[in-house]
């Protein structure tokens, strides 16, 4: 589009300013309020746009260009982390415990920017475009499945939505066809067995000894009950158990996390997580409870939203821009989308180790690229205006 690229640099500063104010006022899941009212209010100053709120902590805006034409969807994730920041930054979180560590302050900002953008545009487009500030990504079941009961889908023809990542270099983009991320499912296991002093392990039934080879024995669920060929990832990420050096506690308390992209190997690891809990359990003595709980699905971006996205990039931004993704590890509620509609999810570079923006997601010292914001709205703006245009209905 003519003139664009000078556009988004134009626009950039308040691109940034508004990143840092919401980077600033990070806020939980479905905790967003002014987060949301932040947004909202932004969003009142720009003409012609029908704004809505589908839950207390999202925000919707509509535009109609009156000419015929696809009805899109864009959604951006607003919520932050239960995460004390350890940068030393001038917009570093003023809510203690709250951070946005997964970039959702760059999506946010990335999608308000790319609105203002494509207001000045109207003229040029048809069809009906919605920009959906969604809540509460970071907890399941997610805010996703909180916007789509309340009708933010109807009628709509494709959505689209990014991620900014820490794995790729700033002004790359990550495309997959097909499965993108992984199923994100978490595991609880509570032993009991029979506590008592340390001095006299005969009269316990140990529920740390238990726990411990329970722990090692769900190693096994991904080398000895899946294929070579299936890939899945298993952990234990908690173990709570005892209040004394001489006490052998009465209980333990596992929790972990198993990642899939296949809904057969999602349901061998709940089978062999539950026999292999129940098995050792029954072999110390003690009793065991298994609560296996589904989390958010895979995204499964379709291949031929895919396919041409693939191409604006390369066109767009040259052809050494485009990445192409094996499936990743991490979850999203978006995958709740694709399920209405055909989608497409991109995986937005914003790593630059000489600006210190190299630490992983969910880590106190994750900090974006801010360049990256300038192509996250250029983007945004010419995937939009493309697709919106395209074989006008």
């Amino acid at each position: 589009m003519k003139n664009l690229h000078q556009q988004v640099l134009e626009l950039l500063p308040q691109c940034i300013e508004d990143r840092r104010w919401l980077h600033r006022h990070a806020e939980l899941s479905f905790r967003e309020y002014k987060t949301a009212d932040y947004l909202e209010q932004a969003l009142c100053e720009l003409e012609g746009l029908e704004l809505s709120r589908p839950t207390p902590t999202s925000v919707m805006a509509v535009l109609r260009t009156g000419r015929p034409g696809r009805c899109l969807a864009i959604r951006a994730d607003i919520d932050a982390l239960p995460i004390r920041e350890e940068n030393e930054l001038d917009y570093r979180s003023c809510n203690e415990g709250v951070m946005h560590a997964c970039g959702h302050d760059g999506h946010a900002a990335i999608l308000l920017n790319s609105v203002r953008l494509l207001c000045r545009r109207r003229e040029e487009l048809c069809g009906e475009l919605r920009f959906i500030f969604q809540h509460a990504e970071e907890t399941p079941p997610g805010g996703a499945v909180e916007v789509i009961r309340a009708g933010v889908l109807k009628g709509v023809d494709e959505v689209f939505g990014l991620h900014l990542t820490s794995t790729l270099p700033t002004g790359s983009f990550g495309v997959c066809s097909g499965v993108l991320t992984s199923a994100t499912d978490r595991f609880e296991i509570e032993i009991t067995g029979r506590g008592g002093h340390s001095s006299m392990p005969q009269e316990c039934i140990d529920p740390i000894v238990t726990g411990a080879q329970i722990i090692l024995a769900l190693q096994t669920v991904l080398s000895r009950s899946l294929r070579p060929s299936d890939p899945a990832v298993l952990s234990v990420c908690q173990a709570h158990s005892g209040s004394a050096y001489n006490i052998i506690p009465g209980s333990m308390h596992l929790t972990g996390s198993v990642r899939s992209y296949d809904e057969r190997v999602r349901a061998t690891a709940e089978r062999r997580i539950r026999e292999i809990s129940e098995g050792i359990a029954a072999s110390a003595g003690a009793d065991v409870q298994v609560e296996y709980v589904r989390g958010y699905d895979s995204i499964r971006n379709d291949p031929a939203l895919t396919g041409w996205a693939r191409n604006m990039i390369a066109q767009t931004f040259g052809t050494q821009a485009v990445h192409e993704l094996s499936p990743i590890a991490p979850g999203d509620d978006f995958c709740y989308y694709d399920q209405v509609c055909p989608v497409f999810f991109l995986e937005l570079g914003a790593a630059n180790p000489e600006k210190g923006s190299d630490a992983p997601h969910h880590n106190a010292r994750y900090r974006l690229d801010e360049d990256a914001l300038a192509y996250g709205m250029e983007y945004t703006v010419a995937l939009l205006s493309g697709r919106c245009c395209l074989q006008a209905l």
